[in-house]
């Protein structure tokens, strides 16, 4: 039954056409499919490489995951390449236009998290983790804190740069942070928004970190999720 439900995706018409001028509608046509959104958010903080971005998506095959690609390559939101050496291989990226979109996910993700429905035990890769950060970051808190912070999450990297109002995350490492988090995305949920103490140590349900305790502490207490929609 599982498989009949992957073929019948895949072989899903990859062109929907709503005969709307509506901008929105035409953004429906290039990204409206399931899995296409998603796609591009695991892409925003730079490339990755198939097995990353799948890994990255619970529950989508190599067929439905390479048909998507290609339809957002094709109208120009992702594009594809190969890494220099010593690496030497293929790697998805957002276009400049694609990353543009950026904005509207966090936007999307924020007005979501009001509902109900809104599930906080599930998985959440890395990049949607980070870019929760800036969705829901109290930005006239963050304009009086600067502050540099790597999260070193299983097999990921990020640096995340808070000054003048403003939150940029990057993946990648950075030497002499103020603050290094560690821990998985679950962690970091309960450390930041669920505001569970924090340790040096960490417990492994929580965020371990090292650096300055005030700013590691004024840095967490920059977020907090949405109320919910009654």
């Amino acid at each position: 039954m599982k498989l009949e439900k992957i073929t019948h995706e895949a072989s899903a018409p990859r062109e929907c056409r709503y005969d709307d001028a509506c901008g929105t509608a035409l953004a429906l046509e290039f990204i409206g499919e399931r899995w296409s959104l998603l796609i591009m958010r695991e892409l925003v903080f730079g490339p990755r490489r198939f097995g990353e971005i799948r890994a990255n998506l619970p529950g989508i095959s190599a067929n439905v995951l390479t048909q998507r690609l290609e339809s957002l390559e094709e109208v120009g939101i992702v594009l594809r390449y190969r890494l220099p050496s010593p690496a030497n291989v293929q790697v998805y990226d957002l276009t400049d236009w694609g990353r543009e979109a950026a904005p509207l996910m966090r936007d999307l993700g924020r007005w979501a998290a009001r509902s109900p429905r809104h599930d906080r035990s599930l998985f959440m890769s890395a990049a949607s983790a980070m870019m929760s950060l800036q969705a829901l970051v109290d930005r006239t808190r963050a304009a009086e804190l600067s502050v540099l912070v790597a999260f070193h999450f299983p097999g990921e990297d990020f640096v995340v740069t808070v000054t003048g109002g403003e939150i940029v995350v990057n993946r990648g490492v950075v030497e002499a942070p103020d603050v290094t988090f560690t821990g998985d995305t679950m962690a970091m949920r309960r450390t930041i928004y669920g505001k569970a103490p924090l340790t040096r140590d960490g417990t492994g349900a929580t965020l371990a970190y090292v650096g300055k305790a005030d700013l590691a502490r004024s840095f967490v207490d920059l977020f907090s999720l949405p109320a919910k929609n009654a």
